[in-house]
C-alpha cells in the first residue's frame, strides 16, 4: 500500500517514521511521540487515507484525540475527542462544533508499511 498526502511545494517537510501500518488499527488511531510531540494517527480504511493531528485537545488540553472516533461530516473526514465531542476536521483541523478551536494537522505517507508523518 502506497498513500502519500498532496504537500504544498513552498513547504520543507521533514519525513519521520512513526510506527508500521499494523500498528494502528483500521478505521481507528494511535499515538507516536515524534520530534518531541503526540502525534494522532489515523487510519480510515473505509476511505482507503490516512491523517495525523495534534494529539492534544485545544479544548482541555487533553492527550486523547488519537483515541477518538473517526467518521465524516458532509463529507469531510473528522475525529471527535473522546472526552467532550469536540469534533475536528482531519483535513484542516477546523472544528466543526466550535471555530474557536483547531488542531495542527500533519501530512502522511504510507510506503513499505510504514507510517511516514511529515514535520
Amino acid at each position: 500500500m502506497n498513500t502519500e498526502t498532496q504537500i504544498p511545494t513552498d513547504t520543507q517537510v521533514t519525513w519521520h517514521i512513526a510506527c508500521a501500518v499494523s500498528d494502528i488499527p483500521e478505521d481507528g488511531g494511535g499515538c507516536a511521540f515524534i520530534d518531541g510531540k503526540q502525534i494522532a494517527i489515523f487510519n480510515f480504511a473505509r476511505r482507503g487515507e490516512w491523517y495525523a493531528t495534534d494529539n492534544e485537545c485545544p479544548h482541555r488540553q487533553q492527550m486523547a484525540v488519537s483515541r477518538g472516533m473517526i467518521g465524516s461530516h458532509e463529507g469531510e473526514p473528522k475525529v471527535a475527542c473522546p472526552f467532550h465531542k469536540k469534533t475536528f476536521s482531519l483535513k484542516t483541523g477546523q472544528c466543526f462544533n466550535d471555530d474557536a478551536y483547531q488542531i495542527k494537522t500533519f501530512p502522511v505517507m504510507v510506503r513499505e508499511n510504514l507510517v511516514y508523518i511529515g514535520l
